[in-house]
């Protein structure tokens, strides 16, 4: 249950700063709290983003929080931050650190390869839902190399799907590795997948109840689940396309690591604040989630450019950890991921040496249209790589 004594300051803080007070950003500049409100209000109504939410927030405070727009265009619902939202990607920073908890206690080793773990060599093994198909791995030995820390790190080599290849997409094309693994970013659910399943093989316990006890109950995070629940039924937003149509609410009932879960900006708020409190975890565990596996020199990540190499990230050190992005800005480093799908977009940035953290969440496939401005205006990051995350501006000319 969360501390409704931090709501309390959150509330006073933000009715004090309105009122000619300002927030603290990294470079040290402030902006008031009004001129931040007034802003959004500006960005979400010129880049028609249907409904966002803004959370800025500490490891103890929550010091701004507020949505914008629409929760049902169809029907005319104001949007709230209490209202359930699917997190699309957002779900895979969450894994790592369940991840990580089970490393720390000593079940699961980051280096050993996945196969060790399993009764089976891997493509023999008798995989649930989305895991068939590995037998098409039966003759590629390379998967024996594979390891916790790859999957976490998107270094495994599979593909983000089987169906996206280097030559497009093929619905009934069979799972590849398409780099050694280890050798490169790639960013990759599959590698997501295979490695929930081996943590619900060695644990005996599936993702749900494993997030359940290791992140839900102890954050404070009542409103959210890996798989849909009806309590969620009086209170969901539902996306909507770039053009104010609305996309039916999916109630997904399997569970995938990679993107199954729904949550609240509330309560992934409280998620940010944790990692930013170094909740629940060592300081080794949390230094060992932020610190670069893999440099990253892809033109972007995601569609064909996603093969072709750059050195314009250098000067930011565009990087992976376990389960975030990373990058560095003069002021430190900052922490990253996004989550992506028709409808919803959302995006979360925070640096630990300052301690304060943004959450975007969006039911708009506009919504990444306004990113790059949002994390300017709020955090003065300038750094942010927002053309590797094909965050193209809506008022951008080209």
């Amino acid at each position: 249950m969360r501390n409704p004594f931090v709501y309390i300051l959150g509330f006073l803080f933000i009715t004090w700063a309105s009122n000619g007070q300002s927030l603290n950003r990294i470079d040290g500049s402030g902006i008031p709290v009004d001129s931040l409100d007034y802003h959004l209000q500006r960005l979400q109504t010129a880049a028609n983003v249907h409904g966002m939410t803004i959370s800025i927030v500490t490891s103890d405070s929550v010091l701004f929080q507020k949505a914008y727009g629409s929760r049902n265009l169809s029907l005319e619902l104001p949007l709230k931050t209490s209202h359930n939202f699917y997190a699309a990607s957002l779900s895979k920073p969450l894994f790592a650190y369940i991840v990580m908890k089970l490393v720390e206690s000593g079940i699961i080793d980051l280096d050993t390869p996945l196969v060790e773990y399993l009764d089976r060599p891997l493509p023999s093994y008798e995989f649930r839902h989305d895991y068939e198909g590995f037998e098409d791995l039966a003759k590629d030995v390379r998967y024996k190399k594979i390891t916790a820390r790859m999957c976490l790190s998107h270094t495994s080599g599979f593909p983000n799907w089987r169906y996206i290849g280097k030559t497009g997409i093929k619905m009934n094309r069979p799972l590849e590795i398409e780099s050694d693994p280890g050798t490169q970013y790639n960013y990759s659910g599959e590698g997501i997948q295979l490695l929930q399943f081996v943590i619900e093989q060695v644990t005996g316990k599936n993702l749900e109840e494993l997030a359940q006890g290791y992140v839900f109950k102890p954050f404070g995070m009542p409103m959210t689940s890996f798989t849909w629940q009806e309590r969620f039924a009086d209170n969901f937003a539902v996306g909507h396309y770039k053009k104010r149509k609305t996309l039916e609410r999916r109630k997904r009932d399997e569970l995938y690591a990679a993107g199954s879960m729904d949550t609240t900006p509330e309560d992934y708020a409280a998620f940010i604040q944790g990692m930013l409190g170094g909740k629940g975890l060592g300081a080794e565990a949390y230094e060992e989630m932020f610190e670069p596996q893999v440099r990253i020199h892809s033109l972007q990540q995601f569609g064909n450019n996603r093969f072709k190499t750059t050195d314009q990230y250098d000067p930011i050190k565009l990087s992976y950890g376990l389960g975030w992005g990373l990058y560095f800005t003069p002021y430190g480093q900052a922490v990253f991921k996004e989550g992506h799908i028709e409808g919803w977009e959302h995006y979360t940035v925070f640096y630990p040496n300052h301690k304060i953290g943004l959450l975007i969440m969006t039911n708009s496939s506009n919504g990444e249209s306004i990113f790059k401005e949002v994390v300017e205006l709020a955090l003065r990051d300038t750094w942010m790589p927002w053309y590797w995350e094909n965050y193209i501006p809506y008022n951008n000319s080209k």
